[in-house]
């Protein structure tokens, strides 16, 4: 025993703190060595400091079109935000009241959590696969001739990737609907409000902090996707693509320069997010205060 903690405390410190050097140790590592001089390496000593693997990056280094990539990986997933918000949304509305086929639908929606993700990947290169045969043997000629596949970055990218993004957004949709209190809606009805305007002046501001987590969920689980991009993204790459491309064909700090910048977005994509998750939670509680003065 010693003075004031136990000596169990300390070794659960310790476990802790070895934890979290594994977990992060890896991306310090990373983020230092990208920052090595022209003459740098792959592991330390770092030979000087420079920006001179981010200015390669950004020029293209001559192996791949990170700009092109990075572009087409932040159109998907906002695109994929923007869906996943909208539908979760929509179905966490639908799941409040009862209906045939309710809990069967539940557990199709969120089934391709413990499907494995390069399965998911091949079964739906497969889907559209058929259909591009299907297209091809049925469709006019003059359509056909020009016709290459469906599957591209919006089409069969896009379905896989939702694949993954939906259940999350249904499971926190479904938690935070079965905490709502279902008389504030009723207090609306009975003031003479109309389904939407219940809907916007009164379930909208209060879910509004949910559905940013829904949309950051959306969109850093689509931004570092790679097993369901593999086999649908079609002919060009998104950037963790490009990044898995590198890691066989690039053997400087180029790679880890990548790995800074793409970690960089996603680290400030969530700070941003919860930034603005507290500034609505403090305006919410504001305006509950000052409803209750004013009562």
């Amino acid at each position: 025993m010693t003075r004031g903690r136990p000596l169990s405390f300390y070794v659960l410190a310790l476990a802790f703190a070895a934890y979290v050097a594994f977990l992060y140790g890896p991306t310090i590592v990373i983020f230092i060595l990208s920052f090595q001089g022209p003459a740098g390496g792959l592991t330390f000593p770092m030979n000087g400091v420079s920006l001179h693997w981010f200015r390669r990056l950004w020029a293209g280094g001559g192996i791949v079109d990170i700009g092109a990539a990075f572009r087409r990986s932040l159109a998907l997933g906002l695109v994929v935000m923007i869906m996943t918000v909208v539908l979760s949304t929509l179905a966490g509305l639908a799941f409040r009241r009862r209906f045939a086929g309710q809990g069967a639908l539940f557990y199709v929606a969120i089934a391709s959590l413990i499907v494995p993700s390069i399965v998911t990947s091949l079964g739906i290169a497969l889907e559209f696969r058929v259909l591009d045969d299907t297209v091809k043997a049925l469709g006019p000629d003059w359509f056909t001739d020009e016709f290459t596949s469906a599957a591209g970055l919006f089409t069969s990218g896009l379905g896989a990737h939702l694949t993954w993004t939906l259940p999350f957004g249904l499971l926190i949709m479904f938690a935070i609907f079965n905490r709502f209190d279902r008389r504030l809606e009723e207090a609306a009805r009975d003031l003479g409000a109309t389904p939407w305007q219940t809907f916007r002046f009164v379930l909208l501001p209060i879910l509004l902090p949910s559905l940013v987590g829904v949309a950051l969920f959306g969109f850093t689980l689509s931004w570092d996707e790679i097993a369901r991009s593999s086999q649908t993204i079609g002919a060009y790459n998104t950037l963790p693509m490009e990044l898995r491309a590198l890691t066989t064909t690039v053997t400087t700090p180029e790679i880890y320069a990548l790995g800074t910048v793409t970690t960089g977005i996603s680290l400030a994509l969530i700070g941003t997010a919860l930034a603005v998750i507290l500034v609505l939670r403090a305006r919410q509680a504001r305006q509950g205060s000052d409803a209750g003065q004013g009562v």
